[in-house]
């Protein structure tokens, strides 16, 4: 897989993205993880099924990460989670993140999507995965950019 930077985020946007990973993963022991792209290639979700296990996203004790994709010049995105947290929750369980990163990705927003949309991921994955205090963390708090 190879990396580069997206030309919608600032650095700062970056940052700010980054942060709120750390910060929603303070509320939980779920990993979060953002991965972007110019392009999906084929059906939204098998293609963020496919990035959840290169970036072997299937390998956190509890099963319980969560990916956030987005493939900006296609205007596709997904949010999807492991196995261990679908066990858990409700099927309708990721809307709301959903539906907030809808709304600011059409306005263009995407660093300000990405920020509530993974708070707000953290916020529901503390009441069924909260972090009692000892939490490795087991993935990077990054955002990983695909060509």
């Amino acid at each position: 897989m190879s990396f580069s930077k997206a030309p919608f985020f600032t650095a700062e946007q970056q940052k700010q993205v980054v942060d709120a990973i750390a910060a929603a993963e303070k509320m939980t022991s779920g990993e979060l993880k953002v991965f972007i792209e110019e392009n999906c290639p084929g059906d939204v979700i098998e293609r963020a099924l496919a990035v959840f296990d290169e970036l072997e996203m299937n390998r956190t004790v509890l099963r319980n990460g969560v990916l956030f994709y987005l493939a900006h010049e296609d205007h596709k995105f997904a949010v999807i989670g492991d196995k261990g947290i679908h066990e858990k929750v409700p099927a309708n369980f990721w809307e709301t993140t959903r539906e907030y990163l809808r709304g600011h990705f059409i306005k263009g927003e995407f660093a300000e999507g990405f920020v509530g949309g993974i708070l707000e991921a953290g916020e529901q994955l503390r009441k069924h995965f909260p972090n009692h205090g000892n939490k490795d963390n087991e993935l990077p708090d990054e955002i990983v950019f695909g060509k």
